[in-house]
């Protein structure tokens, strides 16, 4: 399918295809976590890009951080004291784990890329009070680009991004769910490249694609083989390694679902689209899948990998987890005792920029699904 292509593209060079973006005339902010408001930003006139670190080598970062942050935080630093993030007209950071926080001061000390900003979201998210203090970060935010970015966001504008997000939110979902009842219409891989694209493209292109990668999928997809295969679900932060999902469906598995916040936590709930745009823009992020960085509940979590789990018919869970990211670290004990209970069977996998040689993945790999 040739409007794929368009996602590889992308999602293999996103650089290349902001520097493209920038020569149009876009302003573009890069941003790291999944509860950046992008809307907000979109709203702004500004493209918002997620930044994923790097897959080279990392030593002028090692100057200002030690080597147990995990290597996104490391990565992206590294990225923009090299100048290969100068395109970036600002970058945005909202407080999630520690690492981030840290590289907020130190990002805003040793580049120069114009507009900066802290998104100070609150950790608990199940009490009223934070409810409305996250509404007022939002709303301290909208004035922060409009001062430093020189523009005007009305209520208008925000309700026009927030349809449109919507609509990629619920595009993204619809060909997860087509890909779950059928895997074979997408490789895993296929998936992470319109998923991970999808948090580059200029949005209303990306909605133009995604209606025309859906519309191919209903007249036939790629029809790969997927009969026998086992179902499984991956669970983690982020996922830069598009090999993966390759290296499980040559073991005999599938990947028909994930917990990620560069996968389903990034477009799972949508915005209240008549109320007051701010604040259902706050709701949304309060009341989206959790991820290990914030508090809604002390079963939230664990219920929630459960349920994916047995809606998708899966048969096990691969833990793909960024090492040194503590939030994931600490989480993943209490993730497994609920998966225990439920006798579903898990796998860690532990990972930095880079993955363990393909022959050692594919064995741990087979011998996890040989045991499903």
């Amino acid at each position: 399918m040739e409007v794929l292509n368009d996602f590889y593209r992308v999602a293999e060079n996103p650089y290349e295809y902001s520097r493209e973006l920038k020569k149009s005339g876009k302003r573009i902010i890069g941003y790291f976590c999944s509860y950046t408001p992008e809307e907000i930003i979109s709203a702004s006139g500004v493209h918002p890009i997620r930044l994923f670190g790097t897959g080279g080598d990392i030593t002028l970062a090692d100057s200002h951080l030690q080597p147990y942050c995990c290597s996104l935080v490391r990565g992206a630093l590294e990225e923009a004291l090299e100048g290969r993030l100068d395109f970036l007209d600002g970058t945005v950071f909202p407080h999630t784990c520690d690492s981030i926080q840290r590289l907020s001061d130190i990002w805003r000390l040793n580049t120069n890329f114009g507009f900066f900003a802290d998104v100070v979201l609150p950790v608990k998210l199940n009490t009223e009070s934070s409810r409305e203090y996250f509404a007022d970060i939002l709303k301290k935010f909208r004035l922060d680009l409009e001062r430093g970015l020189g523009v005007t966001i009305t209520d208008d504008k925000l309700k026009t991004a927030i349809t449109r997000y919507n609509n990629i939110r619920r595009s993204l979902k619809a060909l997860y769910e087509m890909h779950s009842k059928e895997p074979g219409i997408l490789s895993g891989r296929d998936l992470w490249a319109v998923t991970r694209a999808s948090m580059i493209m200029e949005r209303d292109d990306l909605l133009v694609k995604l209606s025309l990668l859906k519309e191919a999928l209903k007249k036939g997809g790629r029809s790969g083989k997927s009969e026998g295969k086992k179902r499984l679900v991956l669970a983690g932060s982020v996922c830069d390694h598009p090999n993966v999902y390759t290296i499980i469906e040559d073991s005999g598995g599938v990947v028909v679902w994930d917990d990620l916040c560069t996968g389903s936590r990034y477009f799972e709930g949508t915005i209240e689209e008549n109320g007051n745009p701010v604040e259902s823009i706050a709701a949304r992020y309060a009341e989206r899948l959790v991820c290990p960085a914030k508090h809604l509940s002390n079963t939230a979590r664990g219920d929630n990998i459960v349920r994916i789990v047995k809606k998708h018919d899966a048969g096990g869970v691969v833990f793909l987890l960024l090492k040194f990211c503590d939030p994931h670290d600490f989480d993943y004990p209490y993730m497994k005792e609920f998966l225990d209970r439920e006798n579903i069977p898990s796998m860690l996998l532990e990972v930095e920029d880079s993955l363990p040689s393909e022959a050692q993945l594919k064995t741990r790999f087979e011998t996890f699904i040989h045991m499903l």
